[in-house]
């Protein structure tokens, strides 16, 4: 039997055996007589899956993932059937009618009552506001329950629940008072893993909320889609949580919608009590050194983008016919990703998501050097321990690092032993530098080449000349020596840049939204920051590109944590009193101004046929990579 209590709490009614087991299984229920006992539980952000799979028949509510963070109080003797508690996270009162609150460090709270006359309660409730920190800061849940005395047997589902009523219930208006019953509308700018993450919290922890993506793309998911490697499957399987995200009744996709050109900042915050810009880096940052702009020199973001299947960059066509050397400046995770594209085995590639014309490019790339050179030592090399972990370990690859540059200063042991990441990566370069090698002629080749800075590019017959600096120090201060590189692909991994636009702060030197926990700051003069109150960022615009796709969870964390307690102080209520219009404000400017956007609906028909042809080629999908197909296919 499911209880829903005005939409923002579920109350769930189980049957006395399986509570009895599943709370005795934690030692957290002794069955009692007389006045009764309580038995209280409480669970982190994976729910309290595992607290109640043994429920069997009773699974009336799926909470995900199992367990996290669980914690069981031991049962409390009631003397009456009045008798309040309170711990360092939780107040409870139960009697007649029983109200409690407690901290949102945790999702969901279990609360299960027995009395002397044989009946049970059971209430799972889960928690709508962002983690909180202290004592203090609790938000009072808000729920009533009157429980009926009475002997009345409920049947449901094939089992007997014994002798419990649940009278009534109703919500109580403190704790989330503020946020009244209308309506917030939010707008965020950008489909990546910033925004929906951003979105989901936003969802969960605020029931009134209506949340509106809008992207640039017809298609959703940013980063995911185009900025993962297509031999990472895995690492895409978050488009599934997101596509749930997409398909709530409160939350809508605008893809095709350019901020800045088909619709303005002033024009989305005049529209919805909350923008969040989450867009991302869609620039690089340059080198700033001669020769830049030669043929055969990309950013690696447009060779991602370019494998991807991006349309942005369906034209681009590197030449990896007429060389055998490609060099890679960084040695972050991207640098390694695309090194591993391109040495890695086309009939391994032919099995993922790549796109069919980088596939076609590989199958007849000469290339078979690849040069990984850093500006720094391995000791500050930015890679991950797991992605260098797996290009070290690919077959018939070749590894070349110079004994010397793994030679580490007193400072360079110092930083290690603090940083146990860095220290990890040190090792497994070493590692592979002792490991003997005699590759046959025809074996693929990967060199880190550190300690070298880019002095220019010189052109050639085949391609170009990378001129670096010799080996120095730590910082990669020139020695006035240099060596060439003679290539005929240079991919430059040196750091995404975010873009501005009209009507928002930004910080040019940094590349980042200048903010405070999320909240975008007009002035940012240390002790005179100036809060731009109703507008906020996330992801790569907030931080700058940094992380893996998960640090934009905790990003977005950030950022809804700092919107609720804005939205608590009231200090997002527009000025006149009147509600913004939201989505229909946004679909009457769009409608004025002729622009068509892709719906959620329009992304699912480019889904489903990327799919059916990906099929008939042994793909997860044939990705479309133009924009007039993408259009065609969303059937807008």
């Amino acid at each position: 039997m499911d209880f829903r209590v005005l939409g923002l709490s579920e109350l769930v009614v189980y049957p006395r055996s399986s509570l009895q087991k599943t709370l005795e299984d934690f030692d957290g229920f002794n069955g009692g007589n007389g006045g009764g006992r309580l038995g209280m539980a409480l669970g982190g952000a994976g729910g309290l899956g595992k607290l109640l799979e043994s429920l069997g028949d009773a699974g009336v509510w799926d909470l995900g993932k199992g367990m996290s963070n669980m914690r069981i109080f031991e049962p409390i003797k009631l003397n009456s059937y009045t008798s309040y508690v309170q711990t360092s996270n939780l107040k409870f009162r139960l009697g007649l009618g029983c109200m409690f609150s407690f901290s949102s460090l945790f999702d969901y709270a279990c609360f299960v009552a027995s009395f002397g006359d044989g009946s049970w309660l059971a209430v799972l409730l889960k928690a709508f506001s962002p983690p909180l920190r202290k004592f203090d800061d609790f938000l009072p849940v808000g729920l009533e329950v009157t429980r009926q005395h009475a002997c009345c047997e409920v049947e449901g589902g094939g089992w007997k629940m014994g002798r419990l009523f649940l009278h009534g219930a109703r919500l109580l208006s403190r704790g989330f008072c503020s946020l009244g019953s209308n309506r917030i509308s939010v707008c965020i700018v950008g489909s990546g893993p910033a925004g929906f993450y951003t979105a989901e919290k936003m969802l969960k922890a605020h029931q009134t909320v209506e949340v509106d993506i809008i992207d640039r793309l017809p298609t959703p998911f940013g980063l995911v889609r185009y900025g993962v490697a297509p031999d990472h499957p895995e690492t895409k399987i978050v488009a599934n949580q997101f596509s749930r995200v997409a398909k709530s009744e409160r939350c809508s996709f605008f893809g095709n919608i350019a901020l800045g050109s088909d619709i303005s900042l002033s024009e989305l915050r005049e529209n919805y009590d909350i923008v969040v810009l989450s867009y991302g880096a869609e620039s690089d940052r340059s080198l700033g050194i001669p020769g830049e702009d030669l043929n055969g020199i990309y950013s690696a973001r447009e060779f991602v983008w370019w494998y991807n299947g991006h349309p942005d960059c369906f034209k681009m066509a590197p030449d990896l016919k007429s060389t055998d050397t490609a060099v890679i400046l960084g040695l972050g995770n991207v640098a390694l990703d695309v090194a591993r594209i391109l040495l890695r085995p086309v009939s391994e590639l032919a099995k993922t998501d790549i796109s069919d014309h980088a596939l076609a490019s590989l199958q007849d790339s000469t290339i078979r050097k690849v040069y990984l050179v850093a500006r720094r030592g391995p000791a500050q090399a930015a890679c991950t321990a797991k992605e260098l972990r797996e290009i070290l370990g690919m077959k018939n690859l070749h590894i070349k690092i110079q004994q010397v540059d793994l030679d580490i200063s007193p400072s360079d042991e110092e930083e290690l032993k603090n940083q146990r990441v860095q220290k990890r990566v040190y090792e497994l370069l070493s590692k592979a530098a002792a490991s003997p090698h005699c590759p046959p002629a025809e074996q693929r080749e990967l060199h880190f080449v550190f300690f070298r800075k880019p002095d220019r590019f010189l052109p050639s017959e085949n391609g170009c000349t990378v001129e670096n600096g010799s080996p120095g120090k730590r910082l990669a201060v020139g020695t006035g020596e240099f060596e060439d590189i003679t290539c005929g692909l240079v991919l430059k991994s040196i750091g995404y840049k975010s873009l501005p636009i009209d009507g928002l702060p930004f910080d040019n030197h940094k590349g980042v939204v200048p903010n405070l926990k999320g909240r975008v700051l007009s002035s940012y003069q240390t002790g005179h920051e100036a809060v731009e109150h109703g507008l906020y960022v996330a992801g790569w615009l907030k931080r700058g590109p940094i992380g893996i796709v998960a640090t934009n969870l905790y990003c977005a964390e950030e950022t809804v944590a700092s919107i609720s307690e804005d939205v608590e102080k009231g200090l997002l209520t527009a000025a006149s009193g009147t509600p913004k219009p939201g989505r229909q404000g946004l679909l009457h400017l769009l409608d004025n101004k002729n622009i068509k956007f892709v719906p959620f609906s329009g992304w699912e028909k480019i889904d489903a046929k990327e799919k059916m042809v990906g099929q008939q080629r042994n793909k997860p999908r044939e990705k479309i990579t133009t924009w007039e197909e993408l259009l065609k296919s969303s059937n807008v």
